[in-house]
């Protein structure tokens, strides 16, 4: 199926001030959109454009990074935008996702520490995540479009650490950005959906 390019969820202003217009102008519609022309072309090439997504991914992991480095960037956006919205973040967590974190990884305060630890510590381009791996939550940290669907798990939570996401709005200072992604944008509610959906 072909790569589309998904309008955002919300207005270019409504994110401010932790994440601008002007980030989102070119985060969304330059660096998201060339993942989606760049992917739609390679897998077009590489016969595979009759799949799925998450198909597309896993099958071009390790075969061919091209095509992978696009339909993997594509994924992760499709849901990082989803995973952010206006008056997001804290931590009143739905109840469900709550005793999850409490369980697997040692309550709120835990899981936001580490998460910013994982975020702050992957050198260079990449990802954070929270995930589902056999049956428990996992935090871990991916390079460049990397995500945890090639390492047999199922993402519920990503923040993008590429500079482009936050060096308009933060320069240099990523664990600013990451803690305001926790505190002021994350939309647990697209968390819980995503871990119910990855708990079944």
């Amino acid at each position: 199926m072909a790569f589309e390019l998904p309008n955002l969820p919300y207005d270019y202003d409504a994110l401010a001030p932790y994440m601008s217009r002007e980030t989102l102008e070119y985060h969304h519609d330059k660096h998201h959109l060339a993942y989606v022309t760049n992917g739609n072309k390679l897998a077009e090439e590489a016969g595979l454009a009759d799949l799925s997504l998450e198909e597309v991914v896993k099958k071009s992991y390790g075969t061919n990074q091209p095509l992978f480095n696009n339909a993997g960037q594509h994924y992760n956006h499709i849901h990082f935008w989803k995973w952010m919205k206006k008056g997001g973040g804290g931590t009143s967590l739905p109840g469900k996702l709550d005793a999850a974190i409490k369980s697997d990884l040692g309550g709120y305060d835990k899981f936001r520490a580490d998460f910013i630890a994982a975020g702050t510590g992957q050198f260079g381009s990449g990802w954070a995540w929270l995930s589902v791996k056999n049956g428990k939550l996992e935090i871990s940290k991916t390079p460049n479009g990397e995500n945890p669907l090639v390492h047999g798990a199922s993402p519920i939570l990503g923040v993008d650490v590429w500079e482009h996401s936050y060096y308009i709005d933060y320069r240099n200072a990523r664990p600013k950005y990451l803690e305001a992604f926790i505190d002021s944008l994350i939309n647990w509610d697209y968390v819980l959906e995503m871990y119910e959906a990855a708990s079944k």
